[in-house]
């Protein structure tokens, strides 16, 4: 495959991943509504988990991942935080107060939070983004840094376009609208804790 086509197909399956609603997307809007470049932030902490990972799959560790019992482990555990997280911006958003429940974290620790807390975010790397790497080694060393820093770079341009459109619309919000979206990102966080929690033990 020519570099340039790989890159452009790295840019449309990221795409792709970034957008799709989950957890990391429900930090982002909740820590929009109080910094519009909130999303960089959160971009920085996607990456604190996101690169290691990718460069111990580049070395062969995508197995890891693959494993039964670290699927189930990595399910459980992410689904309980996925839960506090949760339940800690129910109770933020019954006091009616617009600061979020990530407010004792800043947005980098939220970001690393979201993302370390989502076992299908390293399922995902263990055989869809294994798989893209695969293709990129192809290119040497150097091509598989190019598709690492791409693909992030997809994730920074969603998160702080994301973080950005929530805080310029904030004036636009009546409390419906405000109870609607941090609702949704509520039943996010909820829903995604128990569809982890419920994976593991039927794995």
């Amino acid at each position: 495959m020519d570099f340039y086509m790989f890159l452009a197909s790295v840019i449309l399956v990221s795409i792709s991943g970034v957008m799709a609603p989950g957890p990391l997307f429900a930090v982002t809007v909740a820590k929009g509504s109080k910094n519009k470049i909130a999303g960089v932030l959160i971009a920085l902490g996607h990456g604190v988990i996101e690169f290691p990972l990718m460069f111990l799959i580049y070395f062969g560790f995508a197995w890891v991942f693959a494993e039964s019992l670290a699927q189930k482990s990595i399910s459980l555990v992410g689904g309980l935080i996925l839960l506090y997280m949760g339940f800690q911006m129910l109770k933020t958003e019954r006091k009616y107060d617009l600061e979020v429940s990530y407010s004792r974290y800043g947005s980098i620790v939220a970001g690393i939070l979201a993302t370390g807390a989502n076992p299908y975010f390293l399922l995902w790397w263990a055989t869809i983004g294994a798989a893209l790497i695969v293709s990129a080694s192809a290119f040497g060393f150097v091509g598989f840094l190019v598709f690492a820093v791409l693909h992030w770079s997809c994730d920074l341009f969603w998160s702080t376009f994301v973080t950005f459109t929530v805080f310029k619309s904030r004036r636009f919000w009546t409390e419906k609208v405000r109870m609607l979206v941090f609702g949704f990102c509520i039943i996010i966080l909820l829903g995604f804790g128990v569809w982890f929690v419920i994976s593991a033990l039927l794995l």
